[in-house]
């Protein structure tokens, strides 16, 4: 009896202190330090997984580091940003559900508008960050070549090259649900759903804020920090102007699942250089 009597009042303040953290996280407004941490948490996170386990168990089985990220990312982005808005669903409805965390979930815009949205989109992401490219490389070479990360500042080709074909084939596959696919959605209903949404005291900077958080977010990747606003913040924009995350969904996991996909099938051909 005595023992039970003593594990009450920690079980009631354990709640108590879940209840006042779903409070804060739940809230119309975050403040800007709360959403600067809840920008960058995951981030720091996916490096840390990464050093720590992804790049070691990538070289340990022949496999490059591409798949090392994939592998951070599925230990690190999937339980922190999926894991919290799951588990801030469930204390709030009572069951896993994202209704009341995520913001823009009422799908406003009709099919055909959301396509006609979503494809100029993808076109914009595809032509502006390649034309930004050697932008993103000056920076590289002039203020990150310090970064550890193996292929830093070069493209997937780069990262793969050096591997036998059939090893670079199925790293790309193999990533193709998630980081083609999984990840980018998890990340906009992470990102633009749940924190843009609670920025909504910079009014219509709050996208743009977002996108450049998102963007120093990426800190394997800090030297395409500039370019990565201008290409992205249409999709953000958007999705906040028309109050339909759809749109940024459709652009982000639209365009990494296409390009991730035809960029397997194509080296799978022999059609890459």
């Amino acid at each position: 009896m005595e023992n039970e009597n003593t594990r009450k009042p920690v079980s009631a303040t354990e709640e108590a202190r879940q209840s006042r953290i779903t409070e804060r996280l739940l809230a119309d407004r975050h403040s800007l330090p709360l959403s600067i941490t809840l920008h960058l948490a995951p981030g720091v996170l996916i490096v840390a997984a990464y050093l720590l386990i992804g790049e070691p168990l990538a070289e340990s089985i022949g496999y490059p580091p591409f798949l090392g990220w994939a592998i951070a990312m599925l230990l690190a982005l999937l339980p922190f940003e999926l894991g919290l808005l799951l588990w801030l669903g469930r204390r709030r409805n009572g069951r896993f559900a994202l209704r009341g965390v995520v913001h823009y979930l009422d799908k406003p815009l009709s099919r055909g508008k959301l396509v006609a949205i979503v494809i100029p989109l993808i076109v914009w992401f595809l032509v502006v960050s390649f034309a930004l490219t050697p932008m993103d490389n000056f920076f590289y070479e002039q203020l990150f070549r310090w970064v550890p990360f193996e292929g830093a500042g070069g493209g997937v080709t780069d990262v793969l090259s050096g591997y036998p074909h059939s090893v670079m084939v199925i790293a790309l596959a193999v990533c193709i649900p998630l980081t083609g696919l999984a990840f980018p959605v998890i990340e906009e209903l992470y990102f633009r759903g749940f924190l843009m949404g609670r920025l909504s005291r910079l009014g219509r900077w709050a996208p743009v804020v977002s996108t450049a958080l998102f963007s120093l977010y990426h800190l394997w990747s800090p030297w395409v920090f500039l370019s990565r606003i201008i290409f992205f913040l249409p999709g953000p924009w958007i999705a906040w102007r028309k109050k339909d995350l759809r749109v940024s969904i459709g652009m982000h996991a639209g365009l990494t699942f296409l390009l991730q996909t035809f960029g397997t099938i194509a080296l799978l051909l022999n059609l890459t250089p």
